[in-house]
């Protein structure tokens, strides 16, 4: 129940597509939507790590590299509670990494100046 609602409300966000719905397990998988730049899985895992959740990325393997997903298992006591703190979380991970992304795109990469 838990890894369904996480999954539906994950699937709402612009940012991201759904790979698996958590309704066969309570395990789930999204991958980025195509209209985000300056920013991937990987970098959100990272994020996410900040805050103190482990979300695993990987890639696929051969035949299908070029899908990178993030995974979240939904162990028993997860609770629904739970559940909204991980939502808001990363809510905050996708504003900072989207705010990363176009200052970096506005001013350029980082360089050292005298």
């Amino acid at each position: 129940d838990v890894a369904m609602f996480l999954a539906e409300r994950i699937g709402r966000q612009p940012e991201f597509r759904l790979v698996t719905r958590g309704d066969q397990l309570p395990v789930f998988t999204f991958t980025t939507d195509a209209s985000v730049s300056g920013w991937d899985v990987f970098a959100l895992s990272r994020a996410m790590r900040e805050r103190g959740w482990q979300i695993p990325a990987y890639t696929f393997p051969a035949d299908r590299e070029d899908l990178s997903v993030l995974r979240i298992v939904c162990r028993n006591g997860f609770s629904h509670d739970l559940a909204e703190v991980l939502l808001t979380h990363l809510r905050a991970a996708v504003d900072q990494l989207n705010a990363e992304a176009s200052s970096t795109r506005s001013t350029g990469p980082a360089a050292f100046r005298h």
